[in-house]
C-alpha cells in the first residue's frame, strides 16, 4: 500500500488524538480534530469536482485553516500549489493558469485580489473562502461550513509517485517555475529532516516561516510524521511578541534564516529571555554569516545550531552540518542529508577532487519530478546520471574539503569579474558581518569605467551604531584581496529579500 504525506496526520492523530498538533495565536488544535477537519475540507473539495491530479492552490497567511486546507487538499488526490498571500493579482493569475490550477482556497479579505485573477483564470471551477460574507461566484463555498458540515473523503488511489505538491520559485528574474515534487519525495525527505534533527513527539517548533515557502511547509510536515506540537506565528514582523511566545510556549526548536537571527542578535530581550528548554535551532534558505553563527551560539549556549542547504527542486533539503561538528566546520553546510547524495561536478557532471570549486550535483529520493510544463528546463537541470536515475544540477558552486564536508560559495548567477578577478559577494558580504556596526550585508557588482565591474556593499547598521565607511575598507582590506574590496559602500534601512529570506541581488543591482 502507497504510503502518502497526509498518511503521517493520519497515523499521529490515531496514535496520539488529544496531542495538540497546533497553536496559532489563541487557537489550539489536536491532531484528532486537525484529522477530522481536513477530512471535511476533503470531502467539500470532492463535492466541488476535485479529483486525482487536481491542483488546488492556497493563498493563505500561516493558520490553523492554512494546515487543514493542505491536509484537505491532499486527501482529496490533489496536488498542493502554495500562493503568497501579498501575491499581487497579476502573478496569482499566471500560477493560477499555468499550473491548471482547479480550485483556490482564499481569505474573503484578499477578494480584491483573487477576484481579478480568477476573472483571467478560466481553469479554477471552485473557491473555498476562509472568512465571513463569501464573494457571490460560481463555485463560491465557504470554508467554515465546510468544516462544520464535517465529512470523509473518498479514497482517490493515489500512488508515492502521484504529484503531492507544486511549488513556484521565487521567480527573482522572470516568470516564476512549479517544482513538482511528489509524496515520495516529501515522505522521504521530511523523514529525513526529522532523523537528523532528532525530531520527537514532546518537541515544541515553532515556525515563523511562511508555509507557502517549503522550509516552512517541512515543519508542519514534520510536525505530523513525529507528534510535536507546532507553534505558528503569522510572520516575523513583531519580534518582540513572537519572543515572548518563544518562552510562553517553551519551545525546543526555531527554524530561522539570516534575517530572523540578525534581527534577534539585536535585542536586548533575547539576551534575558528564559528558553532553557531550547535544544535546536536551525538555519537554511540562505548561507548565514560565519560571524553571526557565532554570536546566536553565544546567545544560545544550550541550543544544538544546524546550518543546512536546501532547494525548492530538492524538496528544500540537501545537506546539513552537524552540529558536534561545528567548531572545526562551521563555514560548511556539512554533508548529504540520510537517502541523498551530493557531490561538487565539473561542466561535465564529473565529480571534481577536493578543494576545486564547481557545481552541486544531487541524486535522490528528494530530487523533483521536474517543472511543471517546462520540458527545456527540466532537461537543463535533470539530467541522466551513470549510476541511474536522474540528478540534479543545482547552479550552485560548491567545494568539498578533504573530509567531504560542503562548502558554498556563490550563485553561479552572482559571480562578477573586477579588475579581471572573480568575485564572490557571498565572501564579501561575511567578512563585512563581522563588524558588530553592520546587521547585514548585500553586496553586488556595478559598472565602473576603470575595474570593469566594482564592488558596492550596501549595509543595514546594527541597532544604535554608526557605519565609518574608512573603517569598513580597512577591515575588509586586512580579511580580502584587494580585487574584493567594496568600491562603494551605501546604507539601507533594510535589503530586498524573497518570501523565503533570500536576498534578491538583481534588485540590488537595478537600483545601485
Amino acid at each position: 500500500m502507497a504510503y502518502l504525506v497526509h498518511h503521517f496526520l493520519r497515523d499521529t492523530a490515531r496514535r496520539m488524538p488529544d496531542k495538540t498538533a497546533l497553536i496559532a495565536g489563541k487557537v489550539r488544535r489536536s491532531f484528532a480534530e486537525l484529522e477530522r477537519d481536513s477530512d471535511a475540507v476533503a470531502a467539500a473539495l470532492q463535492a466541488q469536482g476535485v479529483g486525482r491530479g487536481d491542483r488546488v492552490a492556497i493563498m493563505l497567511e500561516n493558520s490553523v485553516e492554512y494546515v487543514t486546507a493542505f491536509f484537505g487538499a491532499l486527501k482529496a488526490g490533489a496536488v498542493y500549489v502554495p500562493v503568497n498571500p501579498s501575491t499581487k493579482a497579476d502573478k496569482l493569475a499566471f500560477i493560477l493558469n499555468d499550473g491548471g490550477v482547479r480550485a483556490l482556497v482564499a481569505p474573503v479579505a484578499l477578494a480584491r485580489v483573487a477576484l481579478p485573477a480568477l476573472e483571467e483564470a478560466p481553469s479554477v471551477a471552485a473557491t473555498l473562502w476562509v472568512g465571513p460574507a463569501v464573494p457571490e461566484r460560481a463555485g463560491a463555498a465557504s470554508y467554515a461550513t465546510a468544516v462544520a458540515a464535517g465529512g470523509i473523503p473518498a479514497d482517490a488511489g493515489l500512488i508515492d509517485q502521484d504529484l503531492a505538491a507544486i511549488l513556484y520559485t521565487s521567480g527573482t528574474t522572470g516568470k516564476p517555475k512549479g517544482v513538482m515534487l511528489t509524496h515520495a519525495n516529501l515522505c522521504a525527505t521530511n523523514r529525513s529532516i526529522a532523523a537528523y534533527l532528532g525530531n520527537v513527539a514532546d518537541d515544541v517548533v515553532m515556525c515563523v516561516l511562511p508555509i507557502t515557502f517549503g522550509y516552512g511547509l517541512s515543519q508542519v510536515v514534520t510536525s505530523a510524521l513525529v507528534g510535536f506540537t507546532l507553534v505558528l506565528e503569522r510572520s516575523f514582523a513583531f519580534p518582540a511578541d513572537t519572543l515572548a511566545r518563544m518562552v510562553e510556549h517553551g519551545i525546543t526548536g526555531l527554524a530561522g534564516v539570516p534575517t530572523l537571527y540578525a534581527t534577534l542578535l539585536q535585542m536586548e530581550a533575547a539576551k534575558a529571555a528564559d528558553l532553557g528548554r531550547l535544544r535546536y535551532l536551525t538555519n537554511a534558505a540562505a548561507p548565514m554569516p560565519v560571524a553571526h553563527i557565532r554570536r546566536v551560539r553565544e546567545l544560545f549556549p544550550q541550543a544544538a545550531f544546524y546550518s543546512m542547504y536546501g532547494c525548492t527542486e530538492c524538496s528544500t533539503r540537501v545537506a546539513y552540518l552537524d552540529p558536534r561538528r561545528l567548531d572545526d566546520k562551521i563555514a560548511s553546510v556539512g554533508r548529504a542529508i540520510p537517502n541523498c547524495e551530493a557531490y561538487v561536478a565539473d561542466d561535465e557532471g564529473r565529480p571534481l577532487p577536493p578543494g576545486e570549486v564547481g557545481e552541486l550535483v544531487v541524486r535522490g529520493a528528494n530530487v523533483m519530478r521536474g517543472y511543471w510544463n517546462r520540458p527545456d528546463a527540466t532537461a537543463e537541470k535533470l539530467r541522466d546520471d551513470p549510476a541511474g536515475g536522474k540528478r540534479y544540477h543545482t547552479g550552485d558552486l560548491f567545494y568539498a574539503d578533504a573530509e567531504g564536508f560542503l562548502h558554498f560559495v556563490a550563485r553561479k548567477d552572482d559571480v562578477f569579474k573586477c579588475r579581471g578577478e572573480k568575485v564572490s559577494p557571498k565572501e564579501v558580504e561575511a567578512v563585512l558581518c563581522e563588524l558588530d556596526c553592520v546587521a547585514e550585508a548585500g553586496v553586488t557588482g556595478v559598472p565602473d569605467p576603470v575595474d570593469g565591474m566594482a564592488v558596492k556593499a550596501f549595509l543595514v547598521p546594527a541597532e544604535g551604531a554608526s557605519i565609518n565607511e574608512a573603517e569598513i575598507r580597512q577591515h575588509c582590506r586586512g580579511r580580502l584581496e584587494s580585487h574584493m574590496v567594496p568600491k562603494f559602500i551605501e546604507l539601507r534601512a533594510e535589503l530586498p529579500k524573497t518570501e523565503s529570506g533570500k536576498l534578491k541581488r538583481a534588485m540590488l543591482a537595478e537600483t545601485a
